[in-house]
Order: structure tokens, then C-alpha cells, then sequence
């Protein structure tokens, strides 16, 4: 227990200024070496963390102090940690889903904002917030009036800084790339990175999906949408070099099958993909049990194992290892190499989230986009 929160515990019979001093004179959670300490503090007939680690016991019931109104329990988190957490309150039956009233950090996604926990060793990049001597790269909306989807479908064109007519730029396909500048602070990123020279001027293509977990598992509209709509107008309307080896396909959770489906299907219109807790869901034997929005997904990756060919030269692959799809990422990197892929492959100690993808795109933008001052990060 956290020796703040045991010194408090101690006493008899806790006071409420004791409570109010402990909370007012601390910042929460309460870290003490692998040691996270969460409090709450209310009427309530139970109290739940649910955490977004996979592999533990997600309903962690609070221990409430005898006497009072104050909640707590204790997690193990190793050094370097982050996680994403919410706490259920239980009051007459009813439960409530609530951010943690006593912590200000939260993560923001496309189903609202989750309390954040980071234990000693986690740093939040410099490299993710705006740098005033960073000129800004620019982002232009292009409205596709006729695609295989039957409908009108929007994408928004990232220009670095110092854009010239005159030179030639590799591209990066973005799969949810509003969500990615939303979440993932993807704009401030390559500004920065461009800037500093770890990343080669690009020009970047966001798609926005219509329905993703439709769309994005290995369909047939969707693949041809980005290689035969969007390649194309793209090359007409910007200065693209033409080798396919400076093209990159990207996503997170099922935009990294949506980026894998299209370079299989189009072997060598790309050069290279960057996946980021890709949805790799398979089976060597009997059914999965990830749910029907799996179905698709699981058909698609047992043919591409089945059948992978070579589709990409180079691939960068990044997992939380607080997340259900560490084990098919991992068994990623050997299949892919074995089928002669550059494969680079990074692990941290983060969940399924857009904070985790985010913490990982300098190591995966330098590596298939090096700029003239590209360091390698171990």
C-alpha cells in the first residue's frame, strides 16, 4: 500500500480533514514504485476500477476505509507503464462509468475520454505538441465524387511546410486519418518530426471511412477505392515520386488489416506498411471467439498466411502489450520475414488506444520516411 495512504489508514478512525488534506496535498493516482494507489471519494455501495489491461481481472473492487467515505485499492503496474482507466460506481443497483474525479490527465477517443495513469519512466513525447519554430505543413479536403463505394467519399491531403510544385515527395496513406489528427495529434507530429529532419517532407492522404469494420476487412470496394480512385488522383494532382518503394501504407486495430488487404491485393503498389495493434485475428484450428465483426477479419488473414506472397518490401509493426492482439502481432514478425519483409517490430506497455499509436510514430515514420538527420531510436 502506498505509505501516504497507509500512513492515513493508520490511524483509528480517519478525520475528514485527514481525507481532505490527503487528497488536496496529492496528485492521483498515487505511484509508489510499481505501485499504483486510485481513491474515490463518496456514498456508494461499491466501487470498480476497469481498466483496459488485458490479461488481468478487469472488475477490481475498491476497499472502502471503515467509518468513511473513502475508496481504494491498489494495482501492480510495472515501470514505464500507461494505462487507460475508468471508475464504475455502483449506487441502488445502478452503475456509472466516471472519469477519475481526483486525476486531471485523460485521453481523449472516438467514444469519448478515459483517466490516464502513467507510472515512473513514461514520458509523454516533446515531439507530439506544437513547436513554434516548426512551420506548419497544410491540410486541404479533396471531395471524390465517383468511387467504388457508389457514393462520395472525403479525403484530406497533408502538404509539409516548404511545399514545392517543382520537387517529388513519397506518400502515406493514412486509414482513419481524421481520427488520427484528432487523437494522435497527427499534424503537430509531422510538422515536428519534417522539421527536425528524422522524417523526409511528405505528403500525406487521411481517408475518412464510412463504415470501417465493414470496409476495412479485405473489401473488395475498399482495396480498389485506394489503389485504383484515390493512387491515381493523387499522382495527378501532386508531385509524387513514382517508385512504388516511397509509397507506405498506414492504420491502427482495423485500418492495419484495411493497410495489409490492400497491399496483398495490389501486390507492389506499395513499398511499405506501418500497422499499429493491427487486428491480425486468425486460427490454425477450430473457430475464434472475437465476435461476428471478426468474421471477416479472420477469413482475410488465413488466406493471406495461406498464401502471403511478398506484397510490401518493408514493414514496421507496433503492439501495446497490455492489449488482447499481442499474441497475433508477435506472430506477425517471423511469418512476415520468413516471407522476405524488412520487418521492424516495437513493443510498450500500453493498451488499445490512440495515446499508445500516437508514442509510436516517430520510431515508425523515421524508419520508412528517414530524414537527413534520421536517428535510429532503440
Amino acid at each position: 500500500m502506498n505509505p501516504r495512504l497507509r500512513k492515513l489508514l493508520g490511524r483509528s478512525r480517519p478525520t475528514r480533514a485527514a481525507i481532505d488534506a490527503l487528497l488536496q496535498g496529492n496528485e492521483f493516482p498515487l505511484i509508489d514504485g510499481g505501485e499504483a494507489t486510485f481513491v474515490w471519494r463518496g456514498h456508494a455501495d461499491a466501487v470498480i476500477l476497469r481498466h483496459f489491461i488485458f490479461g488481468l481481472e478487469t472488475d477490481c473492487a475498491f476497499h472502502r476505509v471503515p467509518s468513511t467515505d473513502l475508496w481504494h485499492i491498489s494495482l501492480d503496474l510495472p515501470r514505464n507503464s500507461r494505462i487507460e482507466y475508468k471508475f464504475d460506481v455502483v449506487e441502488h443497483g445502478r452503475h456509472h462509468w466516471v472519469r477519475d474525479p481526483y486525476n486531471p490527465r485523460h485521453a481523449t477517443d472516438p467514444f469519448g475520454a478515459n483517466s490516464v495513469c502513467a507510472t515512473d519512466g513514461y514520458q509523454v513525447p516533446d515531439w507530439i505538441h506544437a513547436d513554434p519554430e516548426a512551420r506548419c505543413g497544410t491540410l486541404q479536403d479533396i471531395e471524390i465524387p465517383e468511387t467504388p463505394f457508389g457514393e462520395s467519399r472525403r479525403v484530406t491531403v497533408y502538404t509539409p511546410a516548404r511545399f514545392r510544385p517543382s520537387r517529388r515527395y513519397p506518400l502515406l496513406v493514412v486509414h482513419d486519418g481524421g481520427d488520427y489528427l484528432r487523437f494522435a495529434a497527427l499534424q503537430a507530429v509531422l510538422d515536428n518530426l519534417i522539421h527536425r529532419g528524422e522524417v523526409q517532407p511528405l505528403i500525406v492522404a487521411l481517408t475518412h471511412p464510412g463504415n470501417r469494420l465493414v470496409e476495412y476487412p479485405n473489401d473488395d470496394r475498399h482495396t480498389a477505392f485506394i489503389a485504383e480512385t484515390l493512387l491515381p488522383l493523387l499522382e495527378s494532382r501532386f508531385p509524387l515520386f513514382p517508385d512504388p518503394a516511397r509509397r507506405v501504407l498506414m492504420g491502427a486495430s482495423f485500418g492495419g488489416v484495411a493497410s495489409l488487404s490492400v497491399a496483398w491485393r495490389y501486390p507492389g503498389l506499395f513499398g511499405g506498411l506501418l500497422s499499429q495493434s493491427g487486428s491480425f485475428a486468425f486460427t490454425d484450428i477450430g473457430n475464434h471467439k472475437r465476435g461476428p465483426a471478426f468474421d471477416p477479419v479472420v477469413r482475410f488473414v488465413n488466406a493471406f498466411r495461406e498464401k502471403p506472397g511478398r506484397p510490401i518490401a518493408r514493414a514496421f509493426l507496433s503492439c501495446g502489450q497490455y492489449e488482447s492482439l499481442i499474441y497475433e502481432n508477435r506472430s506477425m514478425v517471423p511469418f512476415l520475414q520468413r516471407n522476405g519483409i524488412e520487418v521492424r517490430y516495437t513493443e510498450a506497455r500500453d493498451g488499445h488506444n490512440w495515446e499508445n499509436w500516437r508514442d509510436r510514430l516517430q520510431e515508425g515514420l523515421s524508419w520508412l520516411f528517414p530524414g537527413p538527420l534520421w536517428m535510429v531510436y532503440e
